[in-house]
């Protein structure tokens, strides 16, 4: 099947929305492709101290709500500052993680979808620091920021997925591997 940029869709969705959907579709099948098979252990482990597969997962689906909350002109709430905080937790579950990054690349599509055209140069800030931006810029940075990170998950998922068992909590560093 082509990438979904590929797939004709197009009609009622401008340029810029379109491009940023595309991404976040593309995203959540290379995620699903690459990730989907990991065992909890692998989706938690850390090859040489990286961030694991889990982290980017989490701060997917996370970043994508707090990049729109701005987006639409609004500052992150309580229960989104906490979410921030626990992106790193270890002793997560395959299927949940997995879950919420398509539930969130879900919703953020639509959200991404409902965003007016005309509106995409109107000034929009971002955190405590009120950095400027715009409309248009945060939905861009929506597409990039997620493909960062998928970047890093499949690479990751490659890694611990070909160590097989090999792989325990107890041995992380990745320089234990490369006599094996």
């Amino acid at each position: 099947m082509p990438e979904p940029w590929l797939r004709g869709m197009g009609s009622g969705t401008p340029a810029v929305q379109r491009a940023v959907v595309h991404a976040l579709q593309q995203a959540r099948e290379d995620l699903d492709k690459w990730c989907g098979e990991l065992t909890d252990e692998e989706v938690n482990a850390r090859p040489g101290g990286v961030a694991p597969v889990a982290f980017h997962l989490r701060h997917i689906a996370r970043s994508l709500d707090r990049l729109l909350t701005y987006a639409e002109g609004r500052q992150l709430s309580e229960e989104q500052l906490t979410k921030l905080k626990t992106e790193m937790e270890p002793g997560a579950k395959t299927a949940e993680v997995l879950g919420e990054t398509r539930r969130a690349v879900e919703k953020s599509i639509e959200r991404v979808r409902a965003t007016d055209a005309a509106r995409l140069e109107e000034p929009r800030s971002v955190g405590r620091k009120h950095l400027p931006t715009t409309l248009g810029g945060l939905l861009v940075h929506c597409a990039e920021h997620t493909q960062r990170h998928v970047g890093q998950a499949v690479t990751t998922a490659k890694i611990v997925a070909a160590w097989g068992g090999k792989f325990t909590r107890e041995n992380q560093n990745i320089d234990s591997f490369r006599e094996t």
